[in-house]
């Protein structure tokens, strides 16, 4: 029969290392990658205070309802819906977000994969090997994209057959503090070359005037997906964590690191953005979007280091795209663990064998994708777009009215014994059952309509 107890299952060493490891679950290369670049088509500074007041309005409450539900069950999403409800259908609503995570892993290792080749780009274009540098960083060579992803892979599973201590929470606490030293030196650079400051004018510079519906969906689902929400990886988390620590504010700690590290990392992005331009590489496009998009970083920023030249240029660019290696790694290890975590749960496999063979499974799906990257925006609008909110409404569906509100505060009180005469609690339930189902519902119906239209 399954375990169901946390002393069997692991739990985390300590306070820091649960907020690190869902520090690291929740900033991955949306934060590096995605949040900069959406900004800074989205008002600059007006999109990053809708998105920090979103962060708190939508995903914190969100955050604190995952995290109650996974120690109060001591398992992971499936099994934790079925431990504390009646209903058959709630479990099928984990077993969707342990679904969205394996689906979202399949091709988000491919991506980690090409920042790898970026990193490799850069050592092999300093030293001159040109052809070498542009064959690492062929997004559509198939067999190099297979490559890169089996890698990347494998060092997810190695992690996870560590354990919850011994291999994600000792892996964070090395990968986490690297990845902010990285940055933070990297921006003290940044900041004072040919064309920062205008970068930074607008990224600090709110143009309120770019405030709109589109804006407020854009910063709304930015900031639901960069927490990591929907797909039960806080659940799992959660279910790990010790009945001393205060639910909520471990989740107010992740969700400032998440704010944190997304500020830092357009600190970086907006004023090197700006540094190309006056280099004479081509960013934006007439209508202000980015010439190349998303694909920013893997089109325009490596032709940036490049110009740089000499040690600084090799330095700075293999540093950043070592940088989005390691945002990377923290998420995929969360992404592969909640599976295995419902392996080990739901059908008594012990960790070993459940890390490899799900994780061989995914690279299977994951070398399928490699030969048609096409295939990534599809699954990542079915997985991402829908899914994670899609399990995020339901989530405050069950916590709003099946598992009770009463329940949540029995849990939370554990770790917070002043929750009765605390104004969170109460603030709290209004925004798991109004405020936050009702925005979440917004993003889902609004980006159906515009999939249709």
């Amino acid at each position: 029969m399954a375990t169901s107890t946390t002393s069997k299952r692991g739990n985390w060493n300590s306070k820091i290392g649960f907020i690190l490891a869902a520090a690291g679950s929740a900033v991955g290369l949306g934060n590096i990658w995605r949040f900069p670049t959406v900004m800074a088509e989205n008002g600059g500074a007006a999109f990053l205070l809708l998105y920090a007041a979103l962060v708190f309005i939508v995903g914190f409450p969100v955050m604190v309802g995952e995290l109650s539900i996974g120690r109060k069950s001591q398992r992971n999403p499936v099994g934790a819906f079925r431990a504390l409800s009646e209903s058959k259908f709630f479990p099928l609503v984990g077993f969707w977000g342990v679904m969205c995570g394996v689906a979202i892993l399949s091709f988000y290792v491919i991506v980690a994969g090409w920042t790898l080749g970026y990193f490799f780009e850069q050592i092999f274009y300093s030293a001159g090997w040109f052809e070498w540098a542009e064959w690492v960083a062929d997004t559509d060579n198939g067999w190099l994209n297979a490559g890169v992803a089996i890698v990347f892979m494998a060092a997810t599973i190695s992690i996870i057959l560590g354990g919850v201590s011994d291999g994600i929470e000792r892996a964070v606490k090395y990968l986490m503090p690297m990845l902010i030293v990285i940055l933070v030196i990297m921006i003290g650079y940044v900041l004072f070359q040919p064309g920062a400051g205008e970068g930074i004018r607008a990224y600090l510079i709110p143009d309120f005037s770019a405030i709109n519906s589109d804006l407020l969906l854009a910063a709304m689902g930015q900031a639901f997906f960069s927490l990591s929400l929907g797909m039960g990886a806080l659940i799992t988390y959660g279910s790990y964590l010790s009945k001393k620590e205060n639910i909520p504010e471990v989740a107010g700690y992740v969700t400032l690191a998440d704010i944190g590290i997304a500020f830092m990392a357009g600190l970086l992005i907006m004023p090197a953005i700006f540094m190309a331009q006056a280099q004479g590489l081509t960013v934006f496009n007439e209508d202000g979007s980015l010439f190349a998009g998303a694909a920013l970083i893997f089109q325009v920023l490596p032709e940036l280091f490049h110009n740089m030249g000499g040690i600084i240029g090799l330095i700075f660019g293999a540093s950043f795209f070592f940088l989005l290696s390691i945002a990377a790694l923290t998420s995929s290890i969360s992404l592969l663990e909640v599976p295995t975590a419902y392996a080990i749960d739901e059908h008594g496999l012990k960790r070993k064998t459940a890390a490899i063979l799900i994780g061989s499974g995914v690279t299977v799906i994951s070398i399928i994708i490699a030969f048609d990257t096409s295939l990534i925006g599809t699954i990542d609008f079915i997985f991402s777009d829908i899914g994670l909110p899609l399990g995020g409404f339901m989530l405050c569906i069950f916590l709003g009215y099946f598992w009770k509100m009463g329940n949540a505060k029995l849990e939370m009180e554990k770790g917070f014994d002043t929750i009765n005469d605390h104004w969170f609690f109460p603030v709290w339930s209004i925004f798991i059952r109004f405020i936050c189902p009702i925005l979440i519902g917004i993003i889902l119906v609004t980006t159906i309509i515009n999939w249709l239209s």
